[in-house]
């Protein structure tokens, strides 16, 4: 997987545009007015993560029911060996 982060941008921001319903409601609801800046689909090469705080170097990452389809468990199985 060889991809550069501006390979990775467009598809980041499209995500953004389109949150899940879970994705929507953590950020509004919560994590929008902490006092520490979260991301939202933010790429760390080579993976776009759903929600990223820098200062803290945490990554949230909140799996949707596409986790859960073969094509969905077979690519979390190949990135959580990485």
């Amino acid at each position: 997987m060889n991809h550069s982060n501006s390979d990775l941008r467009p598809n980041a921001q499209k995500l953004r545009r389109n949150m899940t319903k879970e994705e929507r409601h953590l950020w509004y609801d919560f994590l929008r007015n902490l006092p520490v800046t979260f991301n939202r689909q933010k790429v760390i090469h080579p993976y776009i993560v759903d929600f990223y705080c820098a200062s803290a170097r945490l990554v949230i990452e909140l799996d949707g029911s596409q986790h859960y389809e073969e094509t969905g468990r077979s690519s979390d199985k190949v990135r959580n060996c990485a």
